[in-house]
């Protein structure tokens, strides 16, 4: 993923505002609609009612050929999971990531679920410092700080959780398409990397398991699980660095950053 990166325009800003907001909102329906005894297919199928409701256009879905709106990966899926009929139970884990394209422009997310709303203790604190470190990123997110800065924020704190960060899978920059230059390490040391500068867009996206980091794609082509089949999970927002800190597109309704 190389290229120069450069400021997004105010109207392209403006326009990844707008698919950021209905990404939060599509995103919060759909962990609001979650339950026990439900497939990943029933939430795709759901995501597809609540994009033509949007009236706004899926970012994943003919991406690279991927096939569907959402990425649901459970339990030991990391990510790329493609949804299927399998019933999920109370305690199970899952990430839903998804984007959404306005006016050309995308923004990226993923929620940190628990299904049934109650997981083992274990699998919980998994889950809590996944969204506790994509924060602590966020926060090293603002002009004059590098990549580095971010991933080392990250990794500390998943390290000293005593959990693994999955290194080969990262965050990225976004807007004209998914995946942009820079890529958004998990990992790293303050000041190494790409400066981040105004009006940059990125996805910061922690994805960690409570194993090894080893992983494999399965024979779908998509879906990579961790090899040791320990439980992995994913939390993901796409932001603007602004001239005072940064600006997180993708909030959902009533979420109150933890940083």
């Amino acid at each position: 993923m190389r290229g120069k990166v450069t400021p997004k325009t105010g109207k392209e800003i403006e326009s990844m505002r707008v698919s950021g907001k209905f990404l939060g909102l599509i995103l919060a329906a759909l962990e609001k609609y979650l339950e026990p005894g439900m497939s990943t297919m029933d939430l795709e199928i759901k995501a597809e009612e609540l994009f033509k409701q949007y009236q706004v256009e899926p970012g994943f879905k003919g991406f690279k050929g991927y096939p569907n709106i959402l990425c649901t990966a459970v339990n030991d899926e990391v990510v790329h999971s493609i949804p299927n009929k399998i019933s999920m139970q109370k305690g199970d884990i899952l990430s839903i990531d998804c984007g959404v394209m306005v006016d050309g422009m995308n923004t990226d997310s993923a929620v940190a679920a628990v299904v049934g709303r109650e997981t083992a203790p274990e699998a919980q604190r998994l889950v809590d410092i996944c969204i506790a470190a994509l924060w602590k990123g966020v926060a090293q997110a603002k002009a004059g700080n590098h990549v580095g800065d971010i991933g080392h924020a990250i990794q500390t704190l998943v390290e000293d959780a005593g959990f693994s960060i999955i290194e080969e899978l990262t965050g990225h920059g976004i807007g004209h398409t998914l995946h942009e230059p820079p890529y958004i390490l998990n990992y790293g040391e303050p000041g190494d990397g790409e400066e981040l500068f105004e009006g940059m867009c990125i996805a910061i996206e922690p994805i960690i398991c409570m194993g090894r980091p080893d992983i494999e794609t399965l024979d779908d082509d998509w879906t990579i699980v961790t090899r040791d089949g320990s439980l992995a999970i994913q939390h993901e927002h796409t932001l603007l660095i602004t001239k005072h800190g940064n600006e997180v597109l993708t909030l959902r309704p009533g979420e109150i950053p933890l940083h």
